[in-house]
């Protein structure tokens, strides 16, 4: 099949979107996609491809497991794209799918990328002591006002804008105290919904800085190539197109906000050195969080998911339907 007069972009999951049995179908059928858990589990030394086949979820759950294993699954869907023709004009992942982004244009070896993330989640995990950190989704409510609740809520603790996700839904983050301040505040000021994440750490703020500094040290001893395509980066919301590049943006990522709509918008806008804008997105991995997301930011736009052998099928019969 072909695809050259559809302009693709990718979409690669983050943390969260684990599930016992994700990868499984994909792996039964196609030979590449089964190769890919087996490579992964290689890697690590233990048999990842049963965690994510079989759980326990409680595992699973577990960020030095769960980050390792959206990346296989993710990168064992998009395998079996390739092997039947699909080319993005441009790739990004949300967080960790950052990473499943880089190995899809080629940029990092997916071994390297394996081992990387594996010690991302313990880095993450081990930065701050369970229980003083935390996060929060403040639903309806837009950005300056959430930045506005942010500063008033820190009191000289941390409280910072972790992801912005869509027009809908933006994700504080920092320390526990002051997340609950801003939960709060949130509340009183209008928002739809403000309601505590069931997270492990808090993620994308300044209290992440011992672990960017830890994976700093692990991305410069690898070898990273320049990207096959533009991946669109969550730190800039900009198209990483050179090897140096793509490990900075990496290791900033870690303590940054996702710049999660602003990326999307990127992409669907039409002025990034291309003459139209992305026709087809295509959510690559376990879950439908980053197609949900999608709804909220541009529902005009087709979004499609390659999971399992159904929508792996239903997606490239859009594809060529594009075509």
């Amino acid at each position: 099949m072909t695809n050259s007069s559809s302009r693709i972009a990718l979409l690669f999951p983050g943390q969260g979107s684990q599930v016992v049995g994700m990868g499984k179908e994909l792996a039964d059928n196609y030979p590449v996609a089964r190769q890919t858990f087996e490579e992964a589990d290689e890697a690590l030394g233990y048999k990842l491809s049963q965690v994510c086949f079989e759980g326990p979820e409680e595992k699973l759950k577990l960020t030095e497991i769960t980050q390792p294993a959206i990346l296989t699954t993710s990168i064992a869907a998009w395998r079996v794209l390739q092997e039947k023709g699909v080319t993005p004009q441009f790739v990004a992942g949300h967080s960790l799918g950052e990473y499943s982004a880089h190995v899809a244009a080629g940029t990092l070896a997916f071994a390297d990328a394996v081992l990387t993330v594996r010690n991302r989640g313990k880095y993450m995990q081990e930065a701050v002591p369970v229980g003083v950190g935390a996060m929060a989704a403040i639903l309806g409510m837009t950005l300056d006002k959430v930045n506005d609740i942010a500063k008033d809520a820190a009191q000289e603790e941390v409280c910072e804008v972790a992801n912005i996700n869509s027009p809908e839904q933006i994700v504080l983050s920092g320390n526990a105290s002051a997340v609950n301040r801003a939960i709060t505040l949130a509340t009183e000021r209008g928002a739809k919904k403000a309601v505590s994440l069931p997270v492990s750490a808090p993620f994308h703020c300044s209290l992440m800085q011992p672990a960017q500094d830890r994976l700093a040290a692990d991305l410069a001893a690898l070898s990273f190539q320049r990207p096959s395509c533009p991946v669109v980066c969550n730190v800039d919301a900009a198209p990483v197109t050179g090897a140096d590049s793509a490990r900075d943006t990496l290791i900033r990522q870690v303590t940054a906000t996702v710049k999660w709509e602003p990326s999307v918008r990127l992409l669907i806008a039409t002025d990034i050195d291309i003459d139209k804008g992305t026709s087809l997105f295509v959510e690559v991995g376990p879950g439908k969080v980053l197609w949900g997301l999608m709804r909220q930011i541009d529902r005009s736009k087709t979004c499609t998911t390659v999971g399992d052998e159904a929508s792996l099928q239903k997606t490239l019969a859009q594809i060529d339907g594009a075509d």
